[in-house]
């Protein structure tokens, strides 16, 4: 419905916010680091929904000269997260002395940005962004869940039994 209102509407810049977890899983490396040029390989609903979307976006740019640009952002945190995401989670469990579920062995590795830095590099790509062109956004701040859950234990001053490693869990 978007694309469709852009195409009638003729904006100056359309920009679609996506993940980076199109891209599928990245073995953790410091050297390694997904680029706009990495194949789209989804591996949940949700990361398949998101590149179906990017595909959208890019089909309305080449069918209708759509001015578009797409970003590919790592995980956010900051004001206003959504309470039931990892970091406001353990942080809201840990001040309650409330278990912590922790997803599978915690060992999933994630890049996390500030939502401050992710809203400037929305507003340069909007500003400054070539149409057409899918800019990765990044924080290369690489964490499993288990680092960034025991460095709020520690910062709260609490004890990691707290930590409950659950299966059902996803952050």
């Amino acid at each position: 419905m978007l694309l469709d209102a852009a195409k009638e509407f003729k904006p100056t810049k359309f920009v679609h916010v996506s993940i980076d977890e199109v891209y599928g899983e990245l073995e953790f490396d410091p050297t390694t680091f997904f680029t706009e040029e990495t194949p789209l390989q989804p591996n949940s609903p949700y990361s398949a929904s998101k590149a179906s979307s990017d595909l959208l976006v890019r089909a309305y740019h080449e069918t209708y000269s759509l001015p578009v640009n797409i970003t590919r952002c790592s995980n956010n945190y900051g004001p206003y997260h959504f309470p039931e995401k990892l970091i406001p989670l353990t942080i809201s469990r840990v001040l309650n002395d409330e278990k912590i579920p922790v997803y599978g062995d915690g060992k999933n590795i994630r890049d996390w940005l500030h939502v401050h830095d992710h809203c400037a590099a929305i507003d340069l790509v909007m500003n400054e962004g070539d149409s057409g062109e899918v800019y990765n956004v990044g924080g290369h701040n690489e964490r499993t869940n288990l680092d960034v859950v025991n460095t709020i234990i520690k910062t709260l001053d609490k004890s990691d039994e707290l930590i409950e490693f659950d299966g059902s869990f996803r952050s």
